[in-house]
């Protein structure tokens, strides 16, 4: 039968994507505008609904926030277990964390709204909000955690560096792209290249 979900009839694919799309438009209007700065009636206008109708979906504007703000962490997270997933056998674990600086920023700059938006609104939501969002962001963070105590576990790195330290730094680097980085004027090629160097040496320096 077309346009219907394996387990589902038609009207349930539609009101699966009509959600999706309100979900996509959210993302994109806190990008861009901010928590104080979204209007239901943006995103109403974006995902081509009438306004009320978001409230079929989604209980309250903050009800839709955290859900934008949790899938942010929560692709991301996914989105950097698959690339670290198809790495071949042996990848050392310095070569994997360069792996997770560009998946990272990639993702961040150029593949998702979604989590541009949780990046750039994590100290502006209320707490509230935050919270399902911290969960995914502890899990993400462990991954990195593992990698890079893997490599210094292996030499690879310097032994005298605080790893937890390290990540913030990394992350607080990273994330900060999101707010002056402009396609327009620089290639996010160079930008990954630069990226990497500048942390990989600074974790491997003498």
């Amino acid at each position: 039968m077309a346009d219907t979900q394996e387990n589902g009839s038609g009207s349930d694919s539609k009101s699966a994507r009509t959600r999706r799309r309100i979900l996509d438009s959210a993302a994109q209007v806190l990008s861009n505008k901010g928590y104080a700065g979204l209007r239901l009636s943006d995103v109403a206008d974006l995902a081509e609904v009438q306004a009320p109708a978001i409230y079929y979906y989604f209980s309250s504007r903050e009800d839709l926030i955290e859900e934008v703000m949790w899938s942010g962490v929560a692709e991301l997270r996914k989105h950097l277990e698959e690339a670290l997933d198809k790495l071949p056998d042996g990848t050392t674990p310095l070569d994997r964390f360069s792996v997770a600086i560009e998946e990272h920023l990639r993702h961040e700059l150029d593949l998702s709204n979604y989590a541009t938006a949780s990046i750039r609104n994590a100290g502006q939501v209320p707490q509230a909000i935050r919270e399902r969002q911290v969960a995914e962001e502890n899990a993400y963070g462990a991954i990195w955690a593992d990698i890079l105590r893997a490599a210094q576990s292996a030499g690879e790195i310097r032994g005298d560096i605080d790893v937890h330290t390290a990540l913030m730094l990394v992350f607080g680097a990273m994330n900060w792209t999101s707010e002056w980085w402009d396609p327009e004027r620089g290639d996010i090629d160079d930008l990954v290249s630069t990226a990497k160097a500048f942390i990989l040496n600074g974790l491997a320096g003498s």
